[in-house]
């Protein structure tokens, strides 16, 4: 029944989200998928590690689709992505924990920068009282 619950509220966040919001709970599965696929190589386990960063090349992908590309920074940012993607492909064919490391970081940077940003807009929209 708890999970029940816990996949309607998912659910209904997502369907409530901004873009801004959506993009923030994308960086955040990400890092989820990191975490859990780090775990699984200190533990040996390949087929969990490979799951685990599936998922985080799938958000990174995800990320890289609906990323604008007419502008300077939004080049940098599909770069970097880039960049993310092939540190976890080289993390899952290398079995490479400073591959996935580098990724980590990244995706970390982006989330905090993105999370600000977020903060930044509410309180502008909505006065100081906006949290991410």
């Amino acid at each position: 029944m708890a999970t029940n619950m816990q996949n309607a509220y998912k659910q209904n966040a997502m369907n409530t989200a901004s873009p801004g919001e959506l993009t923030l709970m994308l960086y955040n599965g990400c890092l989820k998928f990191i975490k859990q696929a780090k775990q699984a190589m200190e533990a040996s386990n390949i087929e969990q590690r490979n799951t685990s960063i599936t998922k985080a090349q799938n958000i990174i992908r995800e990320l890289m689709v609906t990323l604008k590309t007419d502008s300077e920074v939004g080049q940098n940012m599909m770069r970097m992505y880039d960049f993310i993607l092939n540190q976890l492909i080289d993390a899952n064919v290398k079995n490479d924990p400073q591959a996935l490391e580098n990724a980590e970081e990244m995706v970390t940077e982006f989330r905090n920068t993105w999370k600000e940003v977020i903060q930044i807009d509410r309180q502008q929209r909505h006065g100081a009282g906006g949290k991410a």
